[in-house]
């Protein structure tokens, strides 16, 4: 069963998923990162450009999933060296504080409370996020081009496109893509006829939205909305 809340972190979800027998689905891209845990590891979940399907039997997890953008200054790691990968904390931090951590979170209650307290206090150490970047996510989830985003930020595309792939893991264009199959999913599952969907997510017409939920999740619109 999946759960979550907004956390005490700005712009930031805490969430838990445990086993219900029913099956999970694909995780699909969403523009964030992700700190998590599972039986005993902390990890850290890359910006995805494609559908991740967990291997293995079902497993309890908590996670923080932070706003776009935000994780690399917060992990000290641009986001394109991480691009569609699930890698220990370990890998990120020195052994010896994730260890420590680790323990901590292992022997909290509420495990996904305590990784929120983790992410906190690193937020805490660390500069705060560019607001460059914060104003280029609600700019593109609102559907405006590339282009017209990047003039009105005051910076070159060049220079965006370099930056993104920092924060975000891929270029302006490929945010765009995912922030757009995003607001079509909301909609999608909210009971919004597909071709309504499509034209108020921003998509040219049915076939269009049909298309691009096919090549960045690998499932039909119908069959994704079914598994989640």
């Amino acid at each position: 069963m999946y759960a979550e809340r907004m956390s005490r972190l700005t712009g930031a979800v805490v969430w838990t998923n445990t086993p219900d027998g029913a099956g999970g689905g694909p995780v699909l891209p969403d523009g964030c990162m992700d700190l998590l845990w599972s039986e005993g590891r902390l990890l850290v979940a890359g910006p995805d450009t494609r559908p991740y399907v967990p291997g293995g039997p079902p497993r309890s997890w908590a996670g923080v999933r932070f706003f776009p953008g935000t994780a690399p200054a917060l992990l000290g790691v641009p986001a394109h060296e991480l691009r569609d990968l699930r890698v220990d904390l370990e890998d990120l931090w020195p052994a010896d504080r994730v260890r420590r951590l680790a323990d901590r979170v292992g022997s909290a209650s509420d495990p996904a409370t305590a990784l929120e307290d983790i992410a906190l206090e690193q937020a805490a150490r660390t500069m705060a996020p560019d607001p460059l970047l914060h104003r280029l996510v609600e700019r593109l989830d609102e559907g405006r081009p590339v282009s017209a985003t990047a003039a009105e930020l005051g910076i070159g595309t060049r220079t965006l496109h370099r930056r993104c792939l920092g924060a975000f893991g891929y270029g302006p264009k490929t945010l765009a893509r995912i922030l757009r199959l995003r607001r079509a999913l909301a909609l999608a599952r909210a009971g919004t006829p597909y071709a309504e969907t499509a034209v108020r997510a921003g998509y040219a017409d049915q076939s269009h939205l049909s298309r691009e939920v096919r090549e960045l999740t690998g499932m039909p619109l119908g069959e994704l909305l079914g598994a989640g």
